[in-house]
């Protein structure tokens, strides 16, 4: 039995309510029935609590509202499903009610005989043979004072804010922990003069272990929080994936955007299981988990949602929608709701943010070919294909030439294919989608983040903040803007700063890959090859499939001079789907090891993959000239390298290698003055300063300026080449050999 209060602490009595098997106490906030605890939603418990409290009274309809909602843009009906709700929690029949009635259009009465304890104290004998309450003994009834429970309650600040503002914040936990301590102190001696009396030592053991176990206890996480869990797609097309991904994303990007509701995307596959919601909920820092099953039968989609309790593991409801898949909008509508509801007990303003967030547009083959576009866009699936996802966008636009967020994925995704393969043509292409969803809707996010994407790739930062900044305003591309503004920082050689941004967007998204291969990203232009290594390892722990992860973590295991797990990472690479960037770098492997012709091979095919990145052309040049073949054929190659990279280089002018690797094109087609003009300005940049100097020595070396070649490679081993990657490269191994066969001066007398 749960604790009545203690007399003289100056707080009230706890109100525990009883009638026929079923116990409700507020103080505890539990509902038991047959001595079984019933999962009950917060709103739904301060219902049945105001009607117990004026039991036999009729209360209106809009008097609860008020009195529990605060009347704030709650509509009847949510009280309608409250009352449900209680009445499946006490085992009520609303056509034969023994505990609440329903006064049509009026409101609703309890019409059971609770018993409230308070009412009803039973008296005992304590030692010097006085008549006293029976509260006193508390440790008999296996509880502990309410000044315990106040402190081991006491409220903390949430733990998911965002910015220093939320950091400080936490700085002023310790002073009500001090007397938090105080109190439980004097608790506990209470507890003890009053045992002591009636030699109660077993009840003394009692209320100490259950007041540690208090203490213990871990910071629960913010009650309005969740976890949407991926969507499981049921269809019997598997092609149909898709649908239930882009759902997910859907949802996920609405509940972000509700004030005072804290949202985490969980990328684990499949839906929760009863046994294992304690433990996601604890591993994600939410006290709700959503997911739900969908199939789509011809013209028809059915949705089967689950809202679960992550502390106790009990699902706080579940329901099922059979709609006409034109009705989509409407039916996540409806199960947005039904969280908002569950979660804040109100909807934010008139609920229909909610809805315009989740119809983007009203055309559903539109919405159909836009979900699975954003499918190929997603940087979370192992098989992006940034193509694929604009021709996919293209087709929603050509239904609804009006569609502004498929317009603004068209501009991301070719950011995203310039990004990876060095294609300037694909970053004009950006510029006039960007241009084109910024006509359509200049105030949609979305289109501010694609803006901000492509002013950072230009290296124009004051105007890629500003859209970032803009993009922040909507909770659900909040993450994405974190990264966008860490890549911006790094790119400046803020390194603090970019470890800010990315621990922001890491908060927002903890178990995300991305965030993890970026902040790999930043952690190797800035020369830290080990951390970069462990960020890498840690995304491909949370997405093993995704092929990038492994090309990258191959080439960085390269850069460390580790060939054999290089050569590992590539292959797995290769396994998970045939990709030019492992091909390339299993090139530069054989390169390394002087199979030039080998080497050349793989770069032709991965050309053949993709050949808008300039980089390998040029290792096809280098392969060709290190095998003493044709030297025409070679400096073709080089010419070819060189055109690409001035174009990419305009386009994206704080890429440090890039000029570096000009720099080496340019010496190779006997261009002096180039060469040396680019390598000053990739040294100039100071970031990538290795790879930097590694280039800058090969460049020095044609130039046939040794002096400068062999200070370029004691910068590369000061910042963490390896002797064995420097003594690979053709070049630089004649130039050291040279100085190896230098006499030593005689130290003969």
């Amino acid at each position: 039995m749960e604790p009545i209060g203690m007399p003289g602490q100056g707080g009230p009595t706890s109100e525990i309510y009883r009638f026929d098997d079923i116990v409700v106490d507020a103080g505890a906030h539990t509902v038991l029935r047959a001595g079984q605890p019933q999962t009950i939603e917060p709103k739904a418990f301060s219902v049945l609590l105001v009607l117990l409290r004026h039991k036999g009274e009729l209360v209106a309809r809009d008097d609860l509202l008020d009195e529990v909602w605060g009347h704030r843009h709650v509509t009847p009906g949510v009280l309608t499903r409250v009352i449900a709700q209680l009445r499946h929690v006490l085992g009520d029949d609303s056509q034969h009610p023994r505990y609440i009635q329903t006064q049509h259009a009026l409101g609703y009465r309890f019409i059971g005989l609770p018993r409230r304890d308070s009412d009803y104290p039973d008296t005992s004998v304590n030692a010097l043979g006085e008549s006293e309450p029976a509260e006193t003994i508390v440790a008999v009834r296996q509880s502990v004072p309410a000044s315990l429970k106040l402190a081991a309650n006491e409220p903390h600040p949430p733990n998911g804010g965002l910015g220093p503002e939320h950091d400080r914040r936490h700085d002023d936990r310790h002073h009500p922990q001090l007397v938090s301590e105080q109190v439980e102190s004097r608790g506990v001696r209470r507890i003890m003069a009053n045992l002591l009396g009636w030699g109660g030592l077993l009840a003394l053991l009692t209320a100490l272990a259950i007041w540690m176990a208090q203490r213990a206890q871990p910071a629960r996480a913010a009650e309005a929080s969740i976890a949407v869990l991926p969507f499981t797609s049921l269809s019997e097309n598997k092609s149909d994936g898709y649908f239930a991904d882009g759902l997910t994303v859907e949802m996920h990007d609405a509940l972000a955007g509700v004030p005072g509701l804290k949202v985490i995307a969980a990328p684990q596959s499949g839906g929760v299981k009863q046994g294992d919601a304690k433990a996601l909920g604890a591993q994600l820092g939410v006290a709700t988990l959503l997911d739900a099953s969908v199939r789509r039968e011809g013209a028809r989609v059915r949705i089967n949602a689950r809202l679960t309790d992550a502390r106790t593991g009990f699902t706080l409801w579940t329901q099922s929608y059979d709609r006409e898949t034109s009705d989509v909008f409407g039916l996540q509508s409806e199960i947005a709701n039904e969280v908002v509801q569950s979660l804040l007990g109100v909807l934010p303003s008139d609920g229909q943010a909610l809805a315009r967030r989740l119809a983007p547009t009203r055309n559903i083959a539109a919405y159909d070919a836009y979900l699975k576009g954003r499918q190929q866009l997603q940087e979370r699936v192992g098989d992006a294909n940034p193509d694929s996802a604009i021709n996919y966008f293209r087709g929603a636009l050509a239904i609804d030439p009006g569609f502004a967020r498929a317009q603004a994925g068209i501009c991301r995704a070719e950011i995203t294919r310039f990004e990876a393969a060095r294609d300037a043509t694909a970053f004009d292409r950006a510029q006039t989608a960007c241009k084109r969803a910024s006509g359509m809707d200049p105030s949609l996010r979305e289109v501010s983040l694609a803006l901000g994407e492509l002013h950072r790739t230009r290296g124009e930062y004051d105007q890629a903040i500003e859209h970032y900044t803009h993009a922040l305003e909507d909770p659900s591309l909040r993450a994405d803007a974190y990264l966008g503004l860490a890549q911006l920082a790094s790119a400046q050689g803020r390194n603090p700063l970019a470890t800010d941004y990315f621990e922001r967007a890491r908060k927002l998204r903890p178990r995300d890959p991305l965030v993890f291969r970026e902040r790999g990203y930043h952690l190797y232009t800035s020369g830290d090859v080990a951390g970069a290594i462990e960020s890498y390892r840690t995304a491909a722990a949370l997405q093993p499939g995704d092929y990038r992860t492994w090309y990258a973590l191959g080439g960085l295991y390269q850069v460390k001079g580790d060939n054999v797990q290089a050569s590992a990472a590539f292959e797995r690479s290769l396994q998970i789907k045939p990709n030019y960037p492992a091909l390339s770098n299993l090139g530069t492997l054989k390169f390394d090891s002087g199979a030039y012709a080998e080497a050349a091979d793989l770069y032709r095919h991965a050309v053949e993959l993709d050949p808008s990145d300039f980089r390998l052309w040029g290792n096809i040049g280098d392969a060709l000239s290190a095998a003493s073949v044709d030297p025409v054929e070679a400096q073709e190659y080089y010419r070819e390298a060189a055109l690409r990279a001035e174009r990419y280089l305009k386009i994206r002018p704080d890429d440090a290698q890039g000029f570096a690797q000009l720099a080496w094109y340019s010496a190779n087609l006997g261009d002096k003055t180039k060469a040396r003009d680019m390598q000053g300005k990739a040294e100039a940049l100071a970031t990538e300063r290795g790879e930097v100097a590694l280039w800058g020595a090969q460049t020095m070396a044609v130039l046939d300026d040794a002096e400068a070649a062999r200070e370029q490679m004691a910068k590369a081993r000061a910042e963490g080449i390896p002797q064995q990657r420097i003594e690979s490269i053709p070049v630089l191994r004649r130039l050291l050999g040279e100085v190896a066969s230098v006499p030593k001066p005689s130290t003969k007398q």
